[in-house]
């Protein structure tokens, strides 16, 4: 097995690379979708995809904390759920077939296994940052003048 190599930002996560490439695809997919569906199924499918990636970004960010950290990933691990949801429901009206409804669930899946890890490794994520970086302290307040 190699070594994963450390995550410098939230874009070198593999999780946010797979949320990424189904908000694509779904996108792509959900331009074959009725008219009449465009202020429901495909802007519901649509946001719930794109918020998986969003609430991961949302988590690097809060890192340094790890209840909000995990509680970020909670939130995208809900949107996941929430685009299978979706992705049944288009099944269901036949806008998609079997085969790409199964695709599209397994890589909610993997998304969803993925970020239960990072959930359950939280303190691999978390904490103070091993190289801070702080600015001089400045003056912000001068003397004051008295009047004699």
């Amino acid at each position: 097995m190699s070594a994963l190599k450390h995550a410098g930002s939230f874009h070198d996560l593999i999780v946010y690379q797979k949320s990424r490439q189904l908000q694509r695809e779904i996108f792509r997919l959900t331009k074959s979708f009725p008219k009449e569906e465009i202020f429901s199924l495909t802007d519901q499918i649509r946001r719930s995809s794109r918020s998986i990636g969003a609430n991961i970004t949302e988590a690097w960010a809060k890192r340094r904390y790890e209840k909000h950290f995990i509680s970020k990933l909670t939130d995208s691990d809900g949107e996941q759920m929430e685009t299978q949801h979706w992705i049944e429901t288009a099944l269901e009206c036949n806008y998609i077939d079997q085969k790409t409804s199964a695709s599209l669930m397994e890589k909610c899946l993997e998304i969803g296994r993925m970020l239960n890890s990072m959930m359950d490794k939280a303190d691999m994520f978390c904490g103070e940052p091993p190289h801070s970086l702080r600015e001089e302290s400045a003056e912000y307040f001068t003397a004051l003048m008295t009047d004699n």
